[in-house]
């Protein structure tokens, strides 16, 4: 395996251009149950934007390797809107986004009156936002402790719970010290040793959005998560734990028109709606019913480039019309660009890598290799949804859930020894 990439500066500078919280969080005083003690473990690793034939494309000797070894889907595909935060959080849950709240990266709750935004650190750390029961609010709830180097959902209390030991959101830490860290969980006592451990990367992502899936850069951060996982996977085997490794990524990404643009913030007046999202999703929340089906009837009559819907008609395969929309956070008129064009205002500079589009989409679908004492050798399956990660690890740590999720057992029981 080839020597892992190294950042070029030294973790002190890191620290100093970062002002970001570096230190570790821990809820003191939980244990392992005896229950829970012997039981395996499991690593989940997310590299956002992974696209499902990244690893072939650019010849990830040590991805490949480690997916022979086990288990490697043909794709698994991302649940709508299919981008970054809604999909990590259904692969915490098992739930679809409009059933676990997560609607997109950017929504507003017409309920409390307010705007959740992944770059707004208070509404991330807020508990109340989040439904469902992520897999280590599960676990810490069975007596298991976990553990989360980064994961959307493990920075805020859900249902009053955070994992064991977590980490605030700072990209500039240095993947070797990260992994380090891992290393060191699994070291601890039994009683106080994490059994699950969510691992993230967003390499893979900013390259695919700044210059394009099939860029020179997005091969280099390809080539940077092979080299990061083989290090992680080569550390924590010297230490003859029974540990599984799930690798895959949220969602895929595509070239997209970096000429032509859809601006339609001009037509709708923002004194009638309240406008979130942009690129691949927009959702308006109008300020008085009366609004909606003037401005809806005038948004349909210029749809060429774009989808435009009401609530009630959105595709029935996204889970995302008004039926689906448990928590009343889908915009009362959703709009979603025709590929590959994407909604961009004037002005505004067009990356050339996208995603959010429909999940059907072959450029969307994500990776999902699994390998270790878990999984069966040598196994390829077809796509699969990702909703049925959840109960698949929930499997594997020998968890029990009775509330209800999307994600259907029998889905990837085939994997399993």
């Amino acid at each position: 395996m080839r020597p892992l990439l190294l950042f070029a500066f030294s973790f002190c500078l890191l620290n100093i251009l970062n002002a970001q919280d570096t230190t570790q969080q821990m809820v003191a005083g939980r244990k392992n149950q005896d229950t829970q003690i012997q039981k395996p473990y499991l690593i989940l690793i997310s590299s956002d934007g992974f696209r499902y034939d990244y690893a072939a494309k650019y010849n990830a000797k040590d991805l490949q390797a480690l997916a022979k070894s086990g288990v490697a889907a043909k794709s698994m595909l991302p649940s709508y809107p299919s981008v970054t935060f809604p999909n990590h959080y259904t692969l915490a849950t098992g739930l679809y986004p409009s059933h676990h709240g997560l609607v997109y990266n950017q929504f507003y709750d017409r309920n409390r009156k307010a705007t959740y935004n992944m770059s707004d650190r208070k509404a991330v750390e807020d508990g109340s936002w989040y439904g469902g029961t992520p897999i280590w609010v599960l676990a810490e709830q069975q007596g298991m402790l976990s553990a989360s180097y980064h994961f959307v959902g493990t920075e805020a209390p859900v249902q009053g719970v955070l994992p064991t030991y977590w980490y605030k959101f700072n990209d500039k830490i240095p993947v070797e010290q990260r992994i380090k860290r891992v290393v060191d969980w699994l070291q601890l006592p039994e009683a106080e040793r994490p059994h699950f451990i969510s691992f993230y990367m967003s390499n893979t992502d900013h390259a695919g959005h700044m210059y394009g899936p099939d860029a020179k850069e997005t091969e280099e951060a390809t080539q940077f998560v092979n080299d990061a996982v083989a290090k992680l996977y080569a550390e924590v085997s010297k230490l003859n734990l029974p540990v599984n490794f799930i690798f895959l990524a949220d969602h895929g990404m595509a070239a997209v028109d970096t000429v032509n643009r859809i601006d339609l913030y001009k037509q709708i007046d923002t004194a009638q709606f309240i406008i979130r999202g942009g690129g691949t999703s927009l959702h308006l929340y109008a300020k008085d019913p009366s609004f909606i089906q003037p401005m809806y009837a005038q948004l349909k009559a210029n749809a060429k480039d774009y989808y435009v819907y009401l609530k009630n008609e959105a595709p029935a395969s996204w889970h995302y019309s008004a039926a689906d929309d448990v928590f009343n956070r889908i915009g009362d008129i959703f709009i979603a660009p025709k590929y590959p064009l994407t909604l961009n205002s004037a002005g505004r500079r067009i990356s050339p890598g996208a995603h959010g589009y429909d999940p059907a989409m072959p450029q969307m679908h994500a990776s999902f290799y699994a390998w270790g004492p878990a999984f069966k050798k040598g196994l390829v399956i077809d796509s699969f949804e990702n909703v049925h990660v959840y109960p698949l690890m929930a499997r594997i740590l020998g968890l029990n859930y009775q509330h209800k999720i999307d994600g259907k057992p029998e889905a990837l029981e085939q994997i399993l020894k």
